[in-house]
């Protein structure tokens, strides 16, 4: 896991205005695409989750930060289905979600990338594409045997939209070479475009600047709200960089110890005693 400390000069995001959560959200139409209610998760005696409430506006920017080990990546992961919730409720855009498994949650309209690059190695930058399309895609066992017009036709799309993705992140040029032999930024991107073969909602990108350097950051910055608006996407990210966080984010959620501390705006959640004490150092406040 990245230890990058967090910069005590921080980038505001001018603050938004979030609608606030109705009812259940059991309507396409409401304003919240997920909610999470008191989800807990446990490993054993250790509480890594422990009952967070957490709202994601849809088309919002939402960042979770915390200290290494407040329990990020383990929210994440009840999110994308890899964890069952020990308790607690997920709703994604008027779904009950909780307990599903990824193949299922991604179906929903949950993508993700991870915070160590799970790309195929040893696959095309194009062949990585077309593996994030597979739970979009229709042929069956016996049409793909079969060789059947409308499987053949279902082909020709999936690379058409396949390079699409791969220009729209910048590696059409690339779309034959292996992922291995890409730089690591661009290892980064095809991740990214990996994930929206699959036509996501809600786009899950958990630490997507780690390892970049400060070029590659703000390249990979202004990517990401191009994708929010040319791919009416939401977009929650966990981050280290707060220059990225508060540069980015609209409503920003602090995690401690698994607990949620914070949420708000960038400015709000900047100003909070307890998140400058657990996280951002004495020092942020003032900055």
């Amino acid at each position: 896991m990245q230890t990058n400390q967090p910069n005590a000069t921080l980038t505001q995001a001018p603050p938004v205005q979030v609608e606030p959560m109705t009812g259940n959200d059991t309507g396409g139409g409401s304003p919240t695409l997920l909610r999470a209610v008191a989800v807990t998760k446990q490993f054993g005696g250790l509480v890594a989750v422990n009952k967070v409430d957490f709202t994601i506006p849809r088309g919002s920017i939402v960042s979770l930060i915390g200290p290494n080990g407040a329990g990020k990546t383990t929210f994440f992961n009840t999110i994308t289905g890899l964890y069952k919730p020990t308790s607690g409720k997920l709703y994604f855009d008027g779904s009950d979600i909780t307990g599903r498994s990824p193949s299922s949650i991604t179906s929903f309209g949950i993508a993700r990338t991870f915070q160590n690059i799970r790309l195929f190695a040893n696959m095309t930058s194009l062949e990585n594409v077309l593996v994030g399309q597979h739970s979009r895609m229709k042929a069956g066992l016996f049409g793909s045997v079969l060789r059947l017009p409308a499987v053949q036709e279902e082909e020709v799309k999936a690379r058409d939209k396949g390079m699409a993705l791969l220009k729209l992140v910048g590696l059409d040029d690339q779309a034959q070479e292996a992922a291995k032999n890409l730089p690591y930024g661009d290892q980064r991107r095809l991740e990214i475009a990996r994930a929206l073969g699959s036509d996501p909602k809600l786009l899950l990108l958990d630490e997507p600047t780690a390892g970049m350097n400060p070029n590659e950051t703000r390249e990979l910055i202004a990517f990401i709200r191009q994708l929010r608006t040319s791919m009416n996407l939401t977009i929650l990210l966990i981050e280290h960089d707060m220059k990225v966080v508060m540069g980015l984010s609209e409503r920003i959620t602090v995690l401690d110890r698994g607990e949620k501390i914070a949420e708000g705006d960038p400015e709000v959640v900047r100003a909070n005693p307890q998140v400058i004490e657990a996280y951002l150092g004495k020092g942020a406040g003032q900055a």
